[in-house]
């Protein structure tokens, strides 16, 4: 933040390290728990191993109620503060049995309970009323929303299996450069600005090229958490938004599995026990068939191949402590604009995940708490060149029959993350603590060269730790307040960067208001060239040089790239299954480090200083009905970027350039409705955005400098573009509507699915890319039919 901010930030840092601290030690179990006793331990689905979230967990004396909790993510409780007594212990889970036991508890004795809990096939429908108090169209909370997968199953999908990244477009403030490209803004920030997990793992590009499709598929995840602003203490080193995705464990009772067939993707998914009822692993395979589908019925070029691998071992080492090692790899390749004489070059760009981690849940035997241990390491690969269409090569590898690099030299750019994190939670009657430490080790390596362009070669390693505290407040009977407080160690420095965040929900009857505030701060960025809309190559770099050589500096002024959020909702349930949600937002970004505005056609990792701001709301309905459900959100962004570069004040007459990014969509509009009619269930989605912001060119000139005696004649000079005020064009509006149709069978322990899809039902012209040069138009897909079929077993 600018100097002037400085003191009151600093003083708000303090009071929320000195509270979190405080609170703490209040928490500590040799200072508050003394005198009583504890049980933990974890809660599972008899039929799967699953661990079950929001499970009640409770002891009472003569029906009535002593200590009360529920379940985690994990399927963890600790339940404190039970005074010294014979109680009656009980767990309960709406479509469960009812489990209940008598147990002695004594002072300062922490037991250890884990449960399995067997379905009421009577009551399972009501377990589909206890999973929507979480999740949902309308269901967010300060900029926090939870998505289950049974909430993807909700929108049509070209494949059989849903994926997350259908349902995140489909989310207000959420903008994707469309169906191609593989690339999410959130709320105003770009996409190396929102911090993507998976267990845990760091991945920096998880949307594949084909934009229906991610490293998320439905059928491998437990539950995703995004959250567009105002995220909390636990999470760092990003300025714009979080998506946290859990995978679900393998089934440790018996084998299931599924495989599918569609024109775009097929696909193979197999799990089951290793040591029955211990030790689990979940495999997910798939694989891009467009080349031998779609693309053999469309007259449009779909030059795309992408696959991904996931891969899970889940293990119940002992009644208190869980441990689980995921692997994921990814691949994507395409070529996004095709070759028109006299236009655009044909470039291909690929890219590629690799990532595998390690999360240990414990339950410790001496204190009072949960924890959780992370380890992990990914590394992201992203390389760009010119491509020329070639016949068929035999023992060209990938590129055989299709397209192969040229000459010209290709654009890479490496990044790899190692980190290690321990994160440790305190429950009480009151107040909860979590408490969490980290260290993260980044290596970045860049070439970037080609065409009008010198090589660029960087290698850059940085070292950064965090701790975090934060508390949550139960306050009366619906009031929460949570404040916290991250320490931030770049460089490992002795001067650390404080980022105070605080979050406020209150809940009374139907009606709940939420509130969130925040400072964050990133020391890496992702430049892209936003001149060319198609661009999605992405150098991941540093902060610039010279800043970095007095870091320690920076951090004190404040120029390390932050921003500020703020964030206020409202949220109404009724008695009819309607929900209706309306949240402001506000991020206001300073030392925005972005690419440079230059006449030269070719990417450029030069940085210009720049601030940004993107404000606005947005709305939304959701219904539920016994088969029907329907939702509609609209949203408003307004983001604009101030430049500053020697060389605007050259070209516009003025020393700071104000314009808006071309990610920068005004108007968005979903709407979603799904239903189930003589045993087809049917869903249906049509989308609307504004029309995006591009730069327009009034022309171009060939540049030579002048330091001798040169021919102009003989000497081509180098090619420079003549733009306009930069994105002061506006691209066509986009809309489209989606339909899907499917019927299972069962035969036993098996069923099999099949599907109808089809994607742009009205054909509208959806405009992709436009070459300001030649006006050469590259549309996104036309009207796709598809037919999918799943096979699976249990």
């Amino acid at each position: 933040m600018p100097p002037t901010h400085r003191c009151s930030f600093r003083s708000i840092c303090r009071f929320f390290l000195c509270l979190s601290i405080a609170g703490l030690f209040v928490l500590h179990p040799k200072a508050t728990f003394a005198q009583t006793a504890t049980i933990s331990g974890f809660v599972s689905d008899a039929s799967d191993g699953q661990p079950l979230e929001l499970v009640n967990v409770a002891v009472y004396e003569d029906n009535q109620l002593i200590q009360g909790t529920v379940s985690n993510q994990d399927g963890a409780y600790v339940l404190n503060r039970i005074p010294p007594g014979t109680y009656e212990f009980v767990v309960s889970f709406i479509g469960y049995e009812v489990y209940r036991d008598s147990i002695r508890f004594r002072a300062d004795v922490v037991i250890n309970r884990s449960i399995t809990l067997t379905q009421n096939a009577e009551a399972m429908d009501e377990v589909i009323v206890q999973t929507e108090r979480v999740s949902g169209a309308a269901r967010v909370t300060a900029g926090q929303q939870t998505i289950r997968p049974e909430d993807l199953e909700l929108l049509p999908s070209p494949d059989v299996t849903p994926d997350l990244v259908n349902y995140l477009t489909s989310l207000p403030g959420v903008v994707s450069v469309g169906d191609r490209g593989g690339q999410l803004f959130i709320r105003g920030g770009e996409p190396s600005q929102n911090l993507v997990l998976l267990d845990r793992m760091i991945i920096y590009q998880p949307f594949h090229v084909l934009g229906f499709y991610s490293a998320f598929p439905g059928d491998i995840l437990n539950r995703s958490d995004i959250y567009a602003g105002g995220f909390g203490s636990r999470f760092g080193g990003r300025i714009s938004s979080v998506i946290d995705v859990l995978t679900r464990n393998g089934n440790n009772r018996k084998f299931a599995g599924a495989a599918s067939l569609s024109p775009f993707v097929s696909s193979i998914r197999l799990e089951g026990p290793i040591i029955p009822s211990r030790v689990s692993f979940i495999a997910s395979v798939r694989e891009s068939f467009i080349e031998q589908g779609a693309a053999q019925y469309i007259d449009t070029p779909l030059p795309f191949a992408f696959g991904d691998v996931f891969a899970k071992i889940h293990a119940e080492m002992n009644a208190r402590n869980r441990f689980s090692f995921s692997y994921l790899r990814t691949h994507d390749r395409g070529t996004l604009l095709q070759e028109v004489e006299g236009g655009t070059p044909a470039e291909d760009i690929r890219w590629n995940n690799t990532g595998f981690g390690m999360r240990w849940v414990m339950l410790p035997r001496f204190i009072s708490a949960s924890a959780e241990l992370d380890v992990s390491y990914t590394r992201f690969e992203s390389r760009q060149g010119l491509v020329a269409p070639l016949p068929s090569i035999p023992n060209e590898g990938e590129f055989s029959g299709q397209i192969r690099p040229s000459d010209v030299p290709p654009r890479k750019s490496t990044i790899e993350n190692t980190h290690v994190g321990l994160d440790v939670s305190f429950i009480g009657d009151r107040v909860d603590g979590h408490a969490g430490v980290s260290v993260r080790l980044t290596s970045l390596d860049s070439q970037l060269e080609g065409l009008f362009q010198n090589i660029d070669l960087r290698r850059v390693s940085l070292d950064e730790a965090a701790q975090y505290v934060q508390l949550d407040f139960k306050i009366g009977e619906g009031l929460r307040i949570s404040p916290g407080v991250r320490i931030q160690f770049y460089q490992v420095s002795i001067d650390p960067r404080a980022e105070p965040r605080l979050r406020i929900v209150w809940d009374k009857g139907i009606h709940q208001v939420s509130t969130a505030f925040g400072l964050y701060n990133q020391e890496i960025t992702g430049i892209t060239d936003r001149r060319d809309a198609a661009s999605i190559f992405t150098a991941w770099t540093s902060i610039p040089q010279p800043t970095r050589r007095n870091l320690r500096r920076d951090i004190r002024s404040g120029r390390l790239p932050g921003a500020l959020h703020f964030i206020l909702g409202y949220r109404l349930v009724t008695n009819d299954n309607i929900e209706l949600a309306v949240e402001g937002f506000l991020k206001d970004i300073d030392n925005l480090f972005v690419p440079e505005w230059t006449a030269f056609p070719r990417f450029t990792t030069n940085l210009q200083p720049a601030t940004g701001k993107s404000a606005g709301f947005d709305v939304r309905a959701e219904w539920r009905g016994n088969k029907v459900y329907a939702s509609v959100n609209y949203g408003y962004s307004n983001t604009t970027y101030s430049a500053e570069q020697a060389s605007i004040q050259l070209w516009y007459g003025e020393e700071t350039l104000e314009y808006r990014p071309p990610h920068d969509r005004r108007h968005q509009i979903n709407a979603i409705s799904s239903w189930e009619l003589l045993g087809f269930d049917m869903s249906m989605k049509w989308e609307f955005g504004s029309g995006l912001p591009f730069n327009r060119a009034i022309g171009f000139d060939a540049f030579i400098l002048i330091d001798d005696l040169v021919n102009v004649v003989d000497i081509p000079g180098a090619e420079r573009v003549i733009y306009e005020r930069p994105y002061n064009g506006i691209l066509p509006a986009y809309h489209r509507l989606d339909f899907s149709m499917s019927r299972a069978w069962e035969f036993g322990n098996s069923e099999l699915t099949l599907q109808g899809s089809m994607i742009n039902l009205y054909n509208r012209k959806n405009l992709f890319y436009l070459d300001v040069f030649t006006l050469q138009q590259v549309n996104q897909l036309p009207f796709v039919p598809t037919l999918g079929v799943q096979f699976s077993f249990n």
